[in-house]
């Protein structure tokens, strides 16, 4: 779930909207107005409900972003790199590089959340109680109780046993502080996320066919989000589990086949592409540090008649922004900080920053391909997981 509309950095953390909030928005805004607030408090003009409705949908999106920021900090605090905040259709993402490590860490990012939108509601329902003794029953104070309970809601819904949701987070760490293995609690968490998911798909259709709801379209939504979430981590822990152990040098083409900043496109075409046929090629400096990626889709984007004039340093990845690790890291550390990034692809480099290998999508099929062979032969393991290569919070609006 990308960023469309950054709104910059708030406690050091990058935020931003998906373009799909704006639905959400307008949902809300149309909804309260057209129906809650006129059917309570009639006789204002559609001007006056729409503002209501529309200040009503910005504070319920900044009280979702406290609650997103609230996973944020904790997670920092418990040693976890906080990717990006954003906000969309269904609610918010705290997207974390990487999984807490203990189950205590586990906890305390999963509930701290849920919290804040409990505070949030009241912090709301003290609001509607003091506009009703200043302002008696009032469209201000309808807002306000609005508010109140929505986020009450919202707190209530993330603390079901089901992963995505925060509570299948405390699920896992209280069956991860029982079991004493993290991959088992996961498996189990993102299990129950799947079934409430399917449960709340046909509760959904129950209500449209039916005739009693319309809202039953929206359970149905957020079920699918449900199903297709919890699968994904199903399968991220079961990679985790196999991945465990094997670092980054084991996955890595050693040696790869390198470029000259400086060298043009149709250079690097007549001298190694066609000839290796490889999609990769890391640019190296005349120090031998790493200068940036170039790939053959970028090559590809080059018009023709320009090649022999555009420098592969014009076209590159920049290497701030290609992963990097060191050849002895372990290999599920480095894939928590590829998704979305220079093309699925990675560097490693040595303690002095020269390039000693690369990391491909091919690489890592063949790696995961193999991980089962490489388990047999190195025996059992610790029941304890190495992070899975991702970790997102989600929660649902």
């Amino acid at each position: 779930m990308r960023s469309s509309i950054p709104l910059g950095r708030i406690k050091g953390v990058q935020v931003g909207l998906n373009v799909s909030v704006l639905v959400i928005v307008a949902i809300l805004v149309v909804g309260l107005a057209y129906g809650r607030f006129r059917a309570v408090f009639p006789g204002h003009s559609l001007p006056v409900y729409l503002l209501a409705g529309l200040v009503a949908a910005v504070l319920f999106m900044g009280s979702l972003l406290a609650h997103e920021l609230a996973h944020a900090i904790m997670a920092r605090r418990e040693g976890i790199e906080v990717e990006r905040i954003t906000l969309w259709l269904l609610g918010g993402v705290a997207e974390l590089r990487g999984e807490p490590r203990t189950p205590g860490a586990d906890l305390r990012i999963a509930v701290v959340g849920p919290a804040t939108s409990l505070v949030a509601g009241l912090v709301f329902g003290a609001a509607w109680l003091g506009a009703g003794l200043v302002l008696g029953a009032s469209l201000v104070a309808e807002v306000f109780k609005y508010l109140a309970a929505v986020n009450v809601l919202l707190a209530v819904f993330n603390l079901i046993p089901a992963a995505p949701l925060d509570g299948g987070r405390v699920l896992r760490a209280v069956l991860w502080m029982r079991w004493h293995d993290r991959a088992r609690a996961a498996i189990t968490a993102a299990r129950a996320g799947r079934w409430f998911g399917y449960a709340l798909i046909v509760l959904g259709f129950l209500q449209v066919a039916t005739g009693s709801s319309l809202n039953g379209l929206w359970y149905a939504l957020i079920g699918l989000f449900l199903v297709s979430a919890a699968t994904a981590e199903e399968q991220q822990t079961r990679l985790g589990t196999a991945l465990r152990g094997i670092r980054v040098v084991d996955a890595m083409t050693a040696q790869p086949v390198v470029a000259s900043p400086e060298e043009t496109v149709s250079g690097l075409v007549e001298r190694v592409v066609l000839r290796h046929r490889l999609s990769t090629y890391p640019l190296v400096g005349v120090d031998g540090s790493f200068r940036g990626m170039v790939t053959l889709n970028r090559i590809r984007e080059v018009k023709p008649e320009l090649r022999d004039t555009v420098r592969l340093a014009d076209i590159a990845c920049p290497p701030q922004d290609v992963p990097q690790a060191r050849p002895d890291e372990p290999l599920t550390d480095l894939l928590a900080r590829m998704p979305g990034r220079a093309d699925g692809r990675a560097v490693v480099l040595d303690p002095a920053g020269r390039l000693v290998g690369l990391l491909t999508p091919t690489d890592i099929s063949r790696t995961v391909q193999t991980a089962d062979l490489r388990s047999a032969l190195s025996g059992p393991r610790g029941t304890d997981l190495m992070p899975p290569y991702h970790g997102h919070h989600r929660d649902a609006a």
